[in-house]
């Protein structure tokens, strides 16, 4: 009996679309790679499998991208540049943000299970493109930070926290869907959960806004 991975790892075809149109036959390795990696993690991805999601062989796509590791920094860097464009263009108000952040999140599982992968695999050590992806946070960070000077968010907490609380709100239940389950009752992809726990964060973004955010402290000495 042929496996699934058998099957995707038999030479491509042809490569003929590869010379005639560059930039749709890297979209599509990206695209390939995006799924064996969220799939697989990195340790677990195979080249030929993405070659054969992508109908190339694997000579087409070393010549693109080099090797596997600068393929997977391609994959990062593509899909973090992809989410700031849309931030960019979005409002700076919590209670609209969260909620198409949510949204986001269920419509790219992909995206959560490979920066899942990523902490499975990981032994503690810097991540593939570390550098510039604390660049990137850092970033994030400084406009969080203008936002607060601007009155735009609550100052009175400390910006890292504050992004860190937002990435947990909108990622969490794609994370861990099993536990939104057993919480909830129902799975991520029920229409009536996501309608739901979106009127729950437009409703919940009022704890960000510097008119109702009351600091409550908290003495670790005790």
């Amino acid at each position: 009996m042929v496996t699934y991975d058998e099957r995707m790892a038999r030479p491509a075809k042809t490569d003929s679309g590869a010379k005639r149109n560059p930039g749709r036959t890297r979209e599509r390795i990206l695209s390939a790679a995006l799924k064996e990696f969220a799939a697989k993690g990195f340790a677990g991805a195979r080249v030929d499998v993405i070659a054969r999601r992508a109908n190339i062989n694997k000579r087409m796509l070393y010549h693109y991208f080099g090797d596997k590791e600068k393929l997977f920094r391609s994959v990062l860097r593509q899909k973090v540049a992809e989410r700031r464009a849309w931030g960019a263009n979005l409002s700076s108000d919590p209670a609209e943000r969260l909620p198409f952040w949510f949204k986001t999140a269920c419509e790219d599982a992909d995206w959560t299970r490979l920066l899942e992968w990523e902490a499975l695999q990981g032994d503690g050590q810097k991540v593939i493109d570390e550098d510039e992806r604390r660049a990137q946070a850092a970033d994030w960070l400084e406009r969080l930070r203008q936002r607060q000077a601007r009155g735009e968010l609550t100052a009175d907490y400390d910006a890292r926290h504050l992004a860190l609380a937002m990435q947990s709100l909108t990622m969490y239940p794609m994370a861990f869907p099993q536990l939104t389950r057993f919480i909830m009752g129902r799975t991520i992809n029920d229409p009536k959960f996501q309608r739901a726990h979106a009127a729950f964060l437009k409703k919940f973004a009022a704890a960000f806004s510097p008119m109702n955010a009351r600091p409550v402290k908290i003495n670790f000495a005790k």
